[in-house]
């Protein structure tokens, strides 16, 4: 199963943190039939493991998980132990470099090494292709389609889809349907404006009726 992956760039700042188990305290995962636990319980847990709050020893998890992988040669494998916050020899790393990011999947025994490695492939790979030679920036300033884009490759820690082109088929109907959709709202808003701009003839401001003399208000401030 796939426990949390991570994307960061050269310098350790992260642009995509996904976990799929909440650690608590430092090689200690939650074990607890539901995907997470309460707030009330995961705080208690924390309280006693002495090394803060869930989401602290996340980010302790990315911090750690940089180094390991930052101080790797080119030239070795791409898979090591996980580190002493994530489980030590009970989970491995596994990742990629692309230009300024590192593509990190922290897995446990179950998984293949080299099947990660190419789900890694696939994922970076239907990024460029939704994003169109995809960069860091993307990532930046589209987190949400960069997390649906992982969805359909993961979810709740395993793996979905393998198939590139499946992938993006599901991401351009995505796309279609918001589109309609924005364009179903857009409609009310198209047709006051086709209202507004329609040239009706000049409405007479005095009608004459023999002695009576009706004064007609102007109601172009109404429209």
């Amino acid at each position: 199963m796939i426990q949390a992956i991570l994307v960061f760039n050269n310098h350790g700042k992260p642009r995509l943190v996904r976990f799929y188990q909440r650690f608590v305290s430092a090689a200690r995962p939650v074990t607890h039939p539901r995907p997470f636990p309460s707030p009330r319980r995961a705080a208690a847990l924390a309280s006693t493991s002495g090394s803060g709050t869930p989401e602290e020893i996340q980010q302790q998890i990315v911090r750690e998980t940089f180094h390991l992988v930052l101080k790797r040669d080119d030239n070795i494998c791409n898979f090591l132990e996980g580190g002493s916050l994530i489980g030590g020899a009970d989970y491995k790393l596994i990742y990629r470099h692309y230009a300024t990011l590192y593509f990190v999947f922290c897995v446990d025994s179950s998984e293949s090494e080299l099947g990660i490695l190419d789900l890694i492939q696939v994922f970076v790979e239907t990024l460029d292709k939704c994003f169109e030679n995809v960069c860091e920036l993307d990532l930046i300033f589209h987190m949400d389609k960069v997390h649906y884009i992982l969805q359909e490759v993961v979810m709740g820690g395993m793996v979905l889809e393998t198939n590139m082109n499946e992938i993006v088929a599901q991401i351009e109907a995505q796309n279609r349907l918001e589109k309609s959709e924005g364009g179903l709202s857009a409609a009310p808003a198209r047709a006051v404006s086709a209202v507004k701009n329609i040239n009706l003839p000049e409405i007479p401001r005095n009608i004459n009726i023999g002695d009576l003399n009706i004064k007609v208000p102007n109601l172009s401030q109404f429209v």
